[in-house]
């Protein structure tokens, strides 16, 4: 199974090669352009970073209990924000 740095690198590689900013990946991946990212949302977001069909489930769900501070089951901008900071862009 791929580490937390290793996914995270793959996630910071994907958004620092497909947009400008963070925001510009949010928006992108935010396809209902409700504010917030469905943990569906999440994992197509991991699928375009290359992360495995076998760990996705797995990682999309630990992403939403790690960063999911105000247990709606989604990742608002604030919430991404506060996740993409362990990312060096």
């Amino acid at each position: 199974m791929s580490s937390k740095e290793q996914i995270l690198s793959k996630i910071q590689i994907f958004i620092a090669n497909s947009f400008k900013t963070p925001e510009e990946a949010f928006a992108f991946f935010d396809a209902d352009k409700n504010g917030k990212l469905s943990k569906k949302e999440i994992s197509v977001l991991l699928q375009k970073a290359e992360i495995s069909g076998l760990i996705r489930g797995l990682v999309t769900s630990k992403l939403l209990e790690g960063y999911d501070k105000d247990g709606d089951t989604l990742v608002s901008w604030e919430e991404f924000k506060s996740a993409v900071t362990q990312i060096k862009f």
